[in-house]
């Protein structure tokens, strides 16, 4: 497994709604005696860095809450880490860590869930855009006839 393929469902599943997740990891997840919490969920604050202009000196913008949680199911460690202080989503993003990282399974789960949240994600962005683009107002200056 290569580690971009990994950022890639690690990304997706915490950019994706709770609900959703559930509804679509929820049959496929083991029972819960086959899940061995490392981490059940917590929520800590980490600190947010910026750079002036985007370039310039670090700086510490500010802290965001996060929730985290690690499980290990099949001798597969699974880490999930979500913005907010949503402990089940942690939990949730875990699980199918641990389960994606079989590479018999990788696949078959990759397009039963990654493939669709990752085109539900690209339609709420093309979205957002279209409302954004939709109020989009254009300044300019008018010469005055002197």
């Amino acid at each position: 497994m290569d580690t971009p393929t990994r950022q890639r469902w690690l990304s997706v599943l915490a950019n994706s709604p709770r609900p959703r997740l559930e509804s679509l990891l929820s049959p496929a997840l083991p029972p819960a005696e086959h899940c061995q919490w490392l981490r059940r969920a917590e929520t800590g604050l980490v600190m947010l860095q910026g750079r002036s202009g985007g370039t310039g000196a670090r700086f510490n913008l500010g802290e965001a809450a996060v929730s985290r949680a690690s499980c290990q199911i099949a001798g597969r460690l699974g880490h999930g880490w979500v913005r907010g202080s949503d402990g089940l989503h942690a939990e949730l993003i875990a699980q199918a860590d641990a389960l994606l990282q079989d590479p018999q399974q990788r696949q078959r789960l990759l397009s039963l869930w990654i493939t669709p949240l990752e085109a539900e994600l690209a339609a709420r962005r093309e979205s957002a855009a279209r409302e954004a683009a939709a109020s989009k107002v254009e300044f300019f200056t008018m010469v005055r006839g002197e």
